[in-house]
């Protein structure tokens, strides 16, 4: 049939690009036509991707689907290659939902709205573009492509401090993205053949040094956009200056481009170098998640308060990667989707509560729950998925990660007692805020100044539809989690196997000596990673 052999993916990445290029001969005056032309487009793209997996993806394999590879710069070997398997197709869904919802919300956008749209779309085609690429040369001009459009969008329909938050934002993930353009020329140049297929990447008989190298070289990229302390600071600046749409694609999407590619380039493509650095990662999840949750308390903007709390949640992702157990990973990949919805959710509320109140600091904004009875209400239950209640999709994946990580046996019993304990601390810290904030703006002394001067309208039916349509996922990951596990189950056995079993001699003094000749320093000590075959019983640490 003429639909299996048609481009779907190249169509769902070039067409939200191609239809932004029509929006300067539009003819709108107030930008009321350029809002429903872009919702248009992007519920077409939605549809078309919901289709496509619908009807032409198989869930049962591990293996890269709807592949299209084109020739473009033969030169240089650089191809048009896209294709998706269990770890990226949940995310190209997220992210056709997200920024469709994205442009709904834009909806009060005033401020030159040809350019806010156009920006819009094009990212929502980069943003599909990041997850399903299969050439990293490509993937480097697809990540730095995404990059402008978050960047204008800062700047321009940001608040007070824009210029600064938007140009911390862009030094710090352009100035990361070197590493990526480093290490996929170093790994395209390694032996006799050059490449820049991620395929042929993973296939290529790399020395463990070289490994490792490349490894840090990427996470010190992929840190930033996770984010990773203390790569981290971009993430509450850019969060606290921010419009309600640019919310949704910063914590919906943008953050889980970083776990993603940690996924597919450190874990997938240098599993020898993943065993190594996997006890590095653990330790980075646990600070992400005790450091942040704790500087959350600290902070009396409402918007900072929540970018800190995505930052613990990032955490949970980290340390799910790396358990070495299937449950663990699944985990990790359920909770970028997770809290992709409800990130996106809390943020578009934290939005829509600025631009009635025209405040985010806590201390005077006492009392105007009772007045904006609706909004709170939604934000009572994005608060409520926030801090991993029972029935909502961010328990399911931080009870996976938990009972992932803790029954893996490629760490001691102390180690993992320990990495436990402290991420059990901060999971304890999350609700504590989030309800003492919800205590604040629902029961706190009323601000009659703010009262007098602003006009608190309750929620609109656009406003309680787009968090309608967030709640609805969420609830329902939450209470039949199945219903996406099952879409990436298959890919996650398999690389977990392959993690396990395709580098079973590496072992206590393989780590050490790698470590040792990497950093020319004392060796960092590493658990053990089990022999192929050897009983399963938990592995000792290493000695010091």
């Amino acid at each position: 049939m003429l639909t299996e052999n048609f481009p779907w993916l190249s169509f769902i990445i070039l067409f939200p690009i191609a239809a932004s290029l029509l929006i300067p001969i539009i003819p709108d005056k107030d930008g009321k036509t350029i809002r429903w032309y872009a919702l248009i487009v992007g519920l077409i793209d939605f549809a078309v991707i919901v289709y496509m997996f619908g009807s032409f993806y198989d869930f049962s394999s591990s293996e890269l689907q709807l592949v299209e590879s084109y020739s473009w710069i033969s030169q240089i070997d650089l191809r048009w290659s896209v294709g998706v398997d269990g770890i990226s197709m949940p995310l190209v869904i997220l992210t056709g939902f997200i920024t469709t919802l994205a442009i709904l919300a834009s909806w009060p956008v005033t401020l030159k709205p040809r350019l806010f749209f156009f920006l819009l779309l094009v990212m929502y085609g980069g943003q599909i573009a990041v997850f399903a690429v299969q050439d990293m040369l490509l993937f480097f001009l697809t990540w730095e492509l995404e990059l402008i459009p978050i960047y204008l969008l800062l700047s321009i329909w940001g608040g007070k401090k824009r210029q600064y938050a938007a140009t911390k934002f862009i030094l710090y993930t352009a100035g990361s993205s070197l590493f990526i353009l480093v290490a996929a020329l170093a790994m395209a140049f390694y032996g006799d053949t050059v490449t820049f297929d991620m395929r042929s990447l993973a296939a290529k008989d790399m020395a463990l040094n070289f490994q490792l190298w490349m490894y840090a070289a990427f996470l010190i990229a992929y840190a930033v956009k996770l984010p990773i302390i203390p790569l981290h600071t971009w993430l509450p600046d850019a969060h606290g200056e921010a419009t309600a749409p640019v919310h949704m694609l910063l914590a919906g999407i943008l953050l889980k481009m970083g776990g993603y590619a940690l996924i597919r380039m450190n874990v997938e493509m240098l599993p020898g170098a993943h065993a190594v650095f996997a006890p590095v990662l653990v330790v980075l999840g646990t600070v992400n998640i005790i450091y942040a949750a704790l500087t959350s308390f600290a902070q009396r903007n409402l918007k900072r308060k929540i970018a800190y709390s995505s930052i613990s949640h990032m955490g949970f992702v980290i340390i799910g990667i790396s358990s070495f157990t299937d449950l663990g990973l699944s985990g990790a990949v359920l909770q970028m989707v997770s809290h992709g919805l409800i990130g996106a959710s809390l943020f578009f509320l934290v939005g829509a509560t600025y631009d009635r109140t025209h405040t985010l600091m806590l201390d005077e904004m006492g009392g105007v729950g009772q007045k904006m009875k609706k909004i709170f209400a939604m934000f009572t239950a994005c608060s409520m998925a926030s801090l991993a209640l029972p029935g909502m999709s961010g328990f399911v994946a931080e009870l996976m990660v938990f009972v992932g990580f803790a029954t893996s046996d490629a760490y001691s019993v102390p180690f993992r007692v320990i990495v436990v304990f402290l991420a059990a601390v901060g999971l304890i810290l999350t609700p504590i805020y989030l309800l003492s904030n919800l205590r604040e703006i629902f029961f706190g002394p009323e601000n009659k100044e703010l009262i007098a001067h602003e006009e608190l309208v309750d929620a609109e039916p656009r406003e309680v539809f787009i968090i309608a349509c967030l709640l609805v996922p969420i609830i329902g990951i939450g209470f039949y989690p199945k219903i996406l596990t099952q879409i990436y189950d298959a890919k996650t056995v398999e690389l977990t196997a392959r993690l396990r079993d395709q580098r079973p001699g590496l072992g206590e003094q393989v780590v050490s000596e790698s470590m040792a000749q990497l950093f020319d320093a004392k060796p960092l000590q590493a658990p053990a990673i089990p022999q192929a075959g050897a009983d399963k019983s938990i592995a000792p640490s290493a000695k010091s």
